[in-house]
């Protein structure tokens, strides 16, 4: 069985991961196979489904090996002495972008495969959109020159390297290389006796533009797995790429997604140890592998399953929709994609001051500010809000409470990505709509009780009503400010204004309609108690009994002193208390 780890057996060799992305059709998986010398157990595709349609509907790995470049040499040392590429084929058809996202997460290098007859299309965008967020190294492949008329070929790709240049002009990716290549030759149907054009240039080029990734061994093992099936004789083997810390013969693993843990009897290509950024495969003990397709395999313990969490907001710029809080996104977090509801808010101005220090001070330039905290007070927000903040000119900080419609486990600080997967795949719009991280993950089913009354957010509340009539030079009646059915308890003590400037404070209700009695403290002004006598004399002047006519009720309604009540909730208080600055 061959494996992306299999060649060179012996040799110490740096994996180096790089995403071939590209919209549906643009030739991926046959430029994957050009590159190739090797096929590991993912590679091209072996789902019936993706043959039938002829697109990559899961993440294929293929690999070659060269021997170590001279400039990786000099920055290794003696502890590699080949590199292999390891090529992640992404789908590019437009409803599987969530299998594109979890590939983006295990990539040192992406390709972004462009049909230089089709140039730029929405998910050529899209993947350039998840490049920016996953990558950092980027080369850009015109794929099926091949179409073009030999007399127009090289005006064609100029033409198309200047368009590619000017839209990444304003991206992490400016002045990235482009190269132009024909990987299949008369279209995927097309007989494998026509050689693939450019593909030793592109070799070339990516030996060059490979580098030394930053590879930790340290810390608990997370492993992305991509594939698991059965060997007769061997077992059950998980093919996967290491996320995070390292493997070794006879660890202990952990498949959270199941709750169940399996021993490595044996890594593939018989070696001792697997780290960061390393693709394996390992045979396991007494695991079946039809409960394992893709997912997330670790050190036991290290991971958590979350019904809900806290995760820094940003809006992609590409996305037209309003973002507003209550409504549901496909939340790629960790390698699953779940529907969650969302709510976005931001930090109260009096907080976010509070606690800047001052610039002169030593603690400006050596504190990292927090990230997020529960002792800060927040604001809640209807909707993401864009533009600029009020500190010189920068964008406001958010955050987002994201509620997932089932648990999805996902390790800390991980990559977030909110998207509208459900949008027509058709139309010209981007569907990924906001990106963040992870700052705070709630285990706990029951976390609205346990967890969210921690969360300070509030929100700012409003209530207008009018006096009626003067009872003492210390104290009105006030009306319209609550229905009849309110609790009027959980207002007395709260402070109101009058339009005429005095402060008041809820004594309590006045009779069984929503009134009110409200004390002034200072006494009611001499024009305030002319002009409330005035209106209850005109009040008085009505049919029988001393009932207001409808026309005189109209002037008391229009009468000029109103009652203003604000005070603010917080969202998640079950007592549900209000309070006033």
């Amino acid at each position: 069985m061959a494996h992306p780890n299999a060649g060179n057996t012996g040799a110490r060799t740096l994996n180096f991961n790089v995403g071939v992305l590209g919209h549906v059709d643009s030739g991926k998986t046959s430029l994957a196979r050009a590159l190739s010398s090797t096929a590991s157990t993912a590679a091209f595709d072996k789902n019936p489904q993706s043959k039938e349609r002829g697109i990559t509907l899961d993440l294929g790995f293929s690999a070659f090996t060269v021997p170590l470049p001279e400039h990786l040499r000099e920055a290794c040392g003696e502890r590699y002495d080949h590199l292999q590429f390891t090529l992640v084929d992404c789908p590019g058809h437009a409803s599987l972008i969530r299998t594109i996202i979890g590939g983006a997460q295990i990539i040192d290098l992406m390709l972004l495969v462009v049909d230089i007859v089709k140039g730029m299309q929405t998910q050529t965008a899209e993947c350039l959109l998840i490049g920016q967020l996953t990558c950092s190294h980027m080369v850009i492949i015109l794929n099926k020159t091949d179409l073009l008329p030999d007399d127009k070929k090289q005006s064609a790709i100029d033409k198309m390297t200047k368009r590619m240049h000017k839209t990444l002009e304003n991206t992490r990716f400016k002045g990235c290389p482009v190269i132009a290549v024909a990987a299949k030759p008369g279209g995927p149907e097309a007989p494998d006796t026509e050689e693939a054009q450019g593909i030793i240039e592109l070799m070339q080029l990516l030996k060059a533009q490979a580098f030394l990734p930053h590879r930790d061994p340290s810390g608990c093992l997370l492993m992305a797995v991509d594939h698991c099936f059965s060997i007769r004789g061997q077992g059950t083997v998980i093919t996967g790429t290491i996320l995070q810390g390292a493997l070794h013969v006879n660890d202990t693993l952990e498949i959270p997604a199941l709750k169940v843990h399996t021993h490595i009897a044996v890594i593939l290509k018989r070696i001792p140890s697997a780290m960061q950024g390393d693709r394996v495969g390992v045979c396991v003990t007494q695991f079946d592998p039809k409960l394992l397709e893709r997912g997330l395999v670790c050190t036991p313990g290290s991971l958590s399953t979350l019904h809900a969490g806290i995760i820094t907001v940003q809006k992609i710029e590409y996305y037209r929709g309003a973002l507003c809080s209550r409504a549901k996104f496909h939340i790629t977090i960790g390698h699953e994609t779940v529907m969650a509801r969302v709510s976005f808010f931001s930090r109260t101005s009096l907080s976010s001051q509070s606690e800047v220090p001052s610039s002169g001070s030593p603690s400006a330039e050596e504190a990292t500010p927090d990230p997020f905290s529960f002792d800060w007070e927040f604001h809640y927000q209807e909707e993401y809000l864009t533009g600029k903040g009020e500190t010189e000119g920068q964008e406001q900080e958010q955050w987002a409470l994201l509620e997932f419609e089932r648990p999805v486990t996902c390790p800390p600080l991980c990559l977030v990505i909110g998207s509208r997967l459900d949008s027509d795949i058709h139309s010209n719009t981007c569907r990924l709509a906001f990106h963040g991280k992870l700052l705070e993950g709630f285990e706990d089913k029951n976390y609205t009780e346990t967890s969210l009354p921690r969360l300070k957010i509030s929100k700012d509340k409003h209530k207008e009503g009018a006096v009626e009539r003067v009872t003492d030079d210390y104290t009105v009646i006030g009306r319209n400010l609550f229905k009849k059915e309110t609790n009027l308890q959980l207002f007395v003590g709260l402070k109101v204004t009058l339009s005429s400037g005095e402060t008041g404070v809820i004594e309590g209700g006045f009779g069984q309609s929503g009134k009110i009695k409200i004390r002034v403290p200072e006494g009611l002004k001499e024009e305030t108690k002319q002009l409330l006598s005035s209106s209850s004399k005109k009040k008085g002047k009505g049919g029988a009994k001393n009932e207001p006519s409808k026309e005189d009720d109209a002037k008391a309604d229009s009468q000029p002193i109103a009652i203003h009540l604000n005070f603010k909730r917080y969202v998640y208080d079950p007592q549900k208390k209000m309070v006033q600055s």
